[in-house]
Formats: structure tokens, C-alpha cells, sequence
């Protein structure tokens, strides 16, 4: 597992996910010490799907309630914002149901947001670089028009492409032919 290969005691960790259980779970049997922290970007529309359907989409209000409470989040202000979740009264029933889902959904992920801190420690607080790599490094490659691979070299070659982008290739490589002389 690659987990095991980490200096876990001499790296700081931050495991950033958007509130699914599951990812959560597993990022943290893999680096229990891990920072936890919520996408902040992902909290985020959340909060703008409340804005639309309480406020209605691009008003002011919805603008002004979304700026500030994302701003009282980025502080780490959770309670405020449930608070403040918990005395709005809802347009209808669709905006009750998103209230309420949002509350859940801050609740749950109380302990994980602390952004300002995250920023101070050098943590990311989004996950738009990890998503974008994934794509340029994996999609590019694997998806491309005309493009075939075998799964169970799949891993290796994004193995290659990663070295390549991160600028350990020729070590790689050097390993690889090391390796071969060796058998031959």
C-alpha cells in the first residue's frame, strides 16, 4: 500500500474531500493523523443551492447571505452559520428541504472545516488542483480519442506520465534498465 511508504511522523498530512462518508473513511485507515478538511469550494455550492432556491438565483440577497456565509465558515464560525440556518424561515418547501440538508451537512463536517487555519498551515482547502492533475495526467492519456490500453498495465502507464510530469523520469527510467541488465 502506498500509504505505508509515507514518513507519515515526518510529513504533515491533509486529507481534503467533499463530505462523501466513504472517502473519508478510507483516507483516514490509510493516514489516521491526517488533517481532515472539507472542500471549500464544494461547501460552497451548498451554500449557493440554498441562496437560489431561498433568495432566488443571481439576487442581491442571495449574493449578500452567500458572501457572508461563507466568510463566517472561512472563520470557522460553524455554529453562527447553523444558527442562523436554524431561524431561517424557508419560502417554501424546497428551501426548507435544502436547510435542512445543509445543516446535516454542516453538522456532520463541523470538526473538518477550518479553513483560515488550514491556509496559515499550508493546507489546500480545495481540491480543483488534484481534480485538474487527475484529469490532465490520467484523462488525457487513458480517454483520448483513438486511444487503447490494456487494464492491467493501466497503472503503469500512468505511473510513467506522473514521472514525467513530475520531473523523476530519467531516475525511473535509470532504475528500470538497472533492473533489466540485472536479469539478463
Amino acid at each position: 500500500m502506498v500509504a505505508s511508504r509515507i514518513p507519515q511522523h515526518q510529513v504533515r498530512i491533509g486529507l481534503l474531500g467533499d463530505g462523501a462518508e466513504w472517502l473519508w473513511k478510507h483516507m483516514t485507515s490509510c493516514f489516521p493523523k491526517g488533517r481532515q478538511i472539507l472542500d471549500y469550494y464544494h461547501c460552497a455550492e451548498h451554500i449557493h443551492k440554498v441562496a437560489k432556491v431561498q433568495y432566488g438565483e443571481n439576487s442581491q440577497q442571495a449574493l449578500e447571505w452567500v458572501e457572508s456565509t461563507v466568510c463566517r465558515l472561512f472563520f470557522a464560525e460553524v455554529n453562527s452559520v447553523i444558527g442562523g440556518l436554524r431561524r431561517m424561515k424557508p419560502k417554501d418547501t424546497e428551501a426548507g428541504e435544502e436547510i435542512r440538508k445543509l445543516i446535516g451537512y454542516l453538522n456532520h463536517n463541523r470538526d473538518r472545516i477550518h479553513y483560515q487555519g488550514d491556509r496559515i498551515g499550508g493546507y489546500p482547502i480545495g481540491s480543483g488542483g488534484i481534480e485538474s492533475a487527475n484529469k490532465f495526467i490520467c484523462h488525457t492519456r487513458l480517454k483520448r480519442s483513438g486511444a487503447w490500453w490494456v487494464k492491467e498495465t493501466g497503472n503503469e502507464m500512468l505511473r510513467i506520465r506522473c514521472a514525467v510530469y513530475n520531473g523523476t523520469y530519467d531516475k525511473i527510467f535509470v532504475r528500470y534498465k538497472n533492473a533489466n541488465l540485472s536479469h539478463d
